[in-house]
């Protein structure tokens, strides 16, 4: 053992005992590490620089001064080589830094490497991010760490990376997008005469509800879903608009089917033998599709600015909604009364370099093979994109929302879904298509 990590070691055991095991247990080539030199030097890992290489200070500074100076309490997700550190233990307002790592073994290798007078400091708090179910605010995340996030602490990246791209996501649902407005103009008036999606309210109270999004390893269960709806008091089949025509064409008949994106048309969401299926929507979805259905309809928004006007004069009920379609889906079928609610299709990730059953490659996402990942219900990395870890993570907030209800997740070779167990009924014969 180095005198520089005994050095640090000693402060760890001292203060944080458990954390300090956990550290010491790990093996000590657990990360490979490259020597980037510029004006000054850093390190590299996985092709990730955890530093700039030129002025490794003035970096720190931009990124302590993105957080108030008035700050009492701030967390800061990831060290670096730990310049920001004392720039923020500096401040005279700050009473408590709380320091979540991102990277263990990587945490475990600058022990090696670095002096670390700051551990000793009283407001310093340390531990793995994984130890919260919750991003902390106000936060300070560094971008690399961000990237370099082991399996333990993706749940909490994931969180951390959705709530840095809100505000750019929320420039898309302007309430001053022309084309938007007009597209509500369009259907106003048959969005007044539909029904209020408040009607459904506790309509299946107590009931099982299996709900169906278009994730590639929904067509695992067709067979099953074929034969259900054939039996008497089966579960009730609610299903998102990209997976409808994928089950249609299958054979299966949803109850319900919920749409909102302003780009559903009736290619993707067609009307046709539609009468034995409601659809609730969003006044943003294509008039065709609403004008071309042939069962109920029911009229429902979100708290999105983009429908504040419309709501004023045409209330209608309002939906969980983050971005995805599953979100308005799930609290329906938790107004309806639904008390177990088991995901199929919900993968959140690229299964067998699909992201859709049912559809062309790219037709709705891109193709091309990310390199964000999940991990999935074997504990395994799985690609996915950054959008679909967004929605997953709102979709684990809801879940932890309604602990009335039992969610359960019919596959593990989609992302882990935090709050749903997996339903081995469902999780049969996984790996085969």
């Amino acid at each position: 053992m180095s005198e520089l990590f005994a050095e640090n070691m000693s402060i760890l055991q001292r203060r944080w005992p458990a954390l300090a095991a956990q550290l010491a247990a790990l093996p000590e080539a657990g990360v490979d590490a490259e020597l980037v030199e510029g004006q000054q030097s850093t390190l590299r890992i996985d092709g990730i620089q955890l530093s700039s290489r030129h002025d490794r200070l003035a970096e720190a500074q931009v990124q302590a001064d993105s957080v108030a100076q008035s700050a009492a309490v701030v967390h800061l997700y990831g060290t670096a080589l730990g310049e920001v550190i004392p720039l923020l233990l500096a401040r005279p307002a700050l009473q408590q830094l709380h320091v979540h790592l991102l990277n263990e073994a990587l945490f475990a290798l600058l022990l090696r490497l670095l002096p670390m007078p700051w551990l000793a400091a009283p407001q310093l708090h340390l531990q793995l991010a994984a130890q919260s179910k919750e991003i902390q605010l106000p936060f300070l995340a560094l971008p690399a760490e961000l990237q370099l996030a082991s399996e333990t602490n993706a749940r909490i990246r994931d969180r951390l990376v959705a709530e840095i791209h809100l505000p750019f996501v929320n420039r898309r649902f302007s309430a001053d997008d022309p084309q938007r407005q007009a597209r509500l103009a369009d259907n106003r008036s048959g969005y007044a005469a539909d029904t209020d999606v408040r009607a459904l309210d506790g309509r299946h109270a107590g009931a099982e509800l299996l709900l169906l999004a278009p994730g590639p390893t929904l067509s695992r269960h067709y067979d099953r879903l074929r034969q259900i709806q054939c039996q008497a008091g089966r579960p009730v089949l609610l299903c998102v608009d990209t997976a409808y025509l994928p089950l249609r064409r299958a054979g299966i008949r949803p109850d319900y089917v919920v749409s909102i994106d302003y780009y559903i048309h009736p290619g993707i969401l067609p009307g046709d033998d539609s009468h034995e299926t409601a659809l609730i929507y969003f006044p943003m979805i294509d008039p065709q599709v609403i004008q071309g259905w042939q069962g109920p309809r029911f009229a429902a928004c979100s708290a999105s600015p983009q429908y504040a006007a419309l709501q004023s004069t045409v209330s209608r009920g309002m939906l969980f909604s983050r971005g995805s379609v599953l979100h308005p889906a799930v609290d329906l079928a938790v107004r309806m009364g639904a008390r177990r609610i088991t995901f199929l299709g919900t993968d959140f990730a690229f299964i067998n370099h699909e992201t859709h059953a049912g559809w062309p490659a790219g037709l709705l996402t891109p193709s091309d093979m990310p390199t964000d990942w999940v991990v999935n219900g074997h504990g395994q990395r799985v690609s996915t994109l950054l959008n679909f870890r967004s929605y997953l993570c709102d979709l684990e907030r809801f879940i932890e929302c309604h602990p009335e209800v039992a969610f359960f997740n019919g596959c593990r070779d989609g992302a882990r879904i935090d709050g749903a167990e997996y339903d081995e009924h469902w999780c049969q014969g996984e790996g085969h298509e």
